[in-house]
């Protein structure tokens, strides 16, 4: 089947329904969602979203916090433009029906966390993403120009390679004119011509044995990008969260939000004895690379598996109203936070570098843009600031709405696209040949692709990596499409992208660790 739409927005996220809300008044808007609109990485976000709203704050604040977690890799442009719009987007936000929480007097009840100055992070209790993604998904189903495609699964975004030209690299004006998707009820591959269309899909958190992501985090956005030779950068710059909820076997690891850091908690050994200040003057609110390395060195140091978060000495009644969600998680667990310290690990959680775009959202592809976390806009460099990446999505749902509706006019589809070719293929082999090489490249990233690097582990999990690949692309030649093999060549693709681009730098930067070039860093912990 052929679908036909103005806007084709690919993923569920706060990136991809925000663009959909601000152009569907102009146009007809398909969105694409892998499971239901409810399962992206938006909803796992606890913490909050970062903007400057109140007086004694700034934005010359915020933007050198940015730039100072940033390891000096942020476009100092782009910083300004997401903190100088911020405030205007949470306005938005709240139009949609998004309820920040407030204190006695009516202002917002601000967080702080590690790397900022001030308390500026705007939240809902400690579910803000849920809260977002709940908002923006009731507005989104009342809008009579946007349809909602969900449990489907982008497989390939269409270009002129799709018209038979051979496309590389440095082919100029290459097109995007839309993308074959699975339709998983029916297990049919259709044809969704678009003359725009947003990639959103979110992270690559699935890529690692252990992380804070939904299973549907598996970069295929990128991936889908990378194999229509468009531009790709940062992946490198993979930032592992410090204090993910430590329970061998959980698959997400359950996030215990930074927040709690700002709140006072304070981390520990199994001893019970502090740690950070031997790290970082910022102590337990220093930035997320330089609290996950400490956090690392203290684990291997010791042998443990984990350390502890402690807030045991706060008010109870406080911890159960800022933490609910975690209290009740953790409390689920055998541990109650009011009298136990949480243990916790570091855990694979945000990817800083991504599809190359410039300040309008556009991708290296013409008509095709992309924002969210699948997006490296420049503002995060090598090291996210917490809460910059809710911001960051709407900000530049924003920008790409704009500039999408004053070039649309002028497009139009490209009705030749011949449908999906699955001839000569056959129904897919065991499916044992899937799982097991998706746990394997999982195992292959977190032992040598983590928190620290060398040369010589770079180099072994490329060439693990490439036994793989050739093994899996000879499946994917000779059997029938699922959605399985194909996150399975997503993970691969954006795995071999984070290895080749964490060997190209020889430094060590932000979330960027080896041991081979251990003094580049002037954040360097260990």
């Amino acid at each position: 089947m052929v679908y036909k739409y103005d806007f084709l927005v690919i993923g569920s996220g706060i990136a991809g329904m925000s663009y959909a809300l601000k152009v569907a008044k102009y146009g007809k808007v398909a969105i694409i969602a892998k499971n239901k609109l409810e399962d992206a990485n938006t909803f796992y976000a606890q913490g909050g979203i970062a903007s400057v709203t109140n007086a004694w704050d700034n934005f010359e604040k915020h933007i050198d916090d940015t730039l100072d977690a940033g390891g000096g890799l942020c476009d100092i442009e782009v910083v300004k433009k997401v903190v100088n719009e911020a405030p205007a987007q949470i306005v938005e936000l709240i139009n949609w029906g998004v309820d920040f929480d407030k204190d006695d007097k009516g202002n917002f009840d601000l967080h702080r966390e590690g790397g900022h100055s001030e308390f500026r992070i705007l939240h809902h209790k400690d579910s803000t993403g849920a809260e977002i993604q709940v908002s923006l998904i009731d507005t989104i189903r009342k809008h009579p120009n946007i349809d909602l495609f969900e449990n489907h699964f982008a497989i390939e975004v269409l270009t002129q390679h799709h018209l038979g030209e051979i496309i590389t690299r440095y082919t100029p004006g290459i097109e995007c004119y839309g993308a074959y998707i699975l339709d998983q009820g029916t297990n049919q591959i259709d044809t969704f011509l678009s003359k725009v269309t947003l990639m959103a899909t979110g992270g690559i958190g699935s890529v690692y044995q252990t992380t804070t992501n939904p299973d549907v985090a598996t970069g295929d956005g990128i991936a889908m990008v990378a194999r229509a030779k468009g531009e790709i950068k940062g992946m490198e710059f993979v930032q592992f969260h410090p204090t993910a909820l430590y329970h061998p076997g959980a698959r997400p690891s359950f996030l215990i939000t930074e927040a709690m850091r700002g709140f006072g908690g304070i981390l520990k050994t199994k001893d019970g004895e502090e740690f950070m200040h031997k790290y970082d003057e910022r102590g337990s609110l220093a930035p997320r690379d330089i609290v996950a390395r400490a956090i690392d060195s203290e684990m291997k140091e010791r042998g443990d598996d984990y350390v502890f978060l402690d807030i045991t000495f706060k008010e109870p009644a406080e911890i159960k109203k800022q933490f609910p969600s975690i209290y009740e998680k953790c409390l689920s667990f055998g541990i109650d936070i009011i009298k136990e310290m949480i243990p916790v690990a570091p855990a694979a959680h945000y990817l800083c570098g991504g599809i190359t775009v410039n300040q309008d959202g556009e991708t290296s592809i013409d008509r095709l843009y992309a924002n969210g976390e699948c997006a490296c806009t420049g503002l995060h460099g090598a090291n996210r600031l917490a809460s910059n990446s809710l911001i960051e999505a709407v900000v530049y749902a924003d920008a790409a709405a704009k500039h999408s509706l004053g070039i649309i006019k002028s497009y139009n589809f490209q009705d030749n696209i011949p449908p999906w070719n699955d001839e000569g293929t056959t129904s897919p082999e065991e499916m044992v040949l899937i799982t097991q090489s998706y746990k394997e490249v999982g195992q292959i990233m977190s032992s040598y692709v983590g928190i620290v690097r060398s040369d010589l582990r770079l180099q072994r999990a490329m060439n693990r990596l490439n036994i793989i690949f050739r093994e899996t692309e000879n499946l994917f030649q000779r059997s029938v499409v699922s959605r399985d093999i194909c996150e399975l060549r997503n993970i691969i693709k954006v795995g071999y992208l984070v290895i080749k681009q964490a060997m190209a730098r020889k430094e060590s930067r932000g979330l960027h660790y080896t041991i081979d070039y251990p003094n580049r860093d002037p954040n360097s912990v260990l």
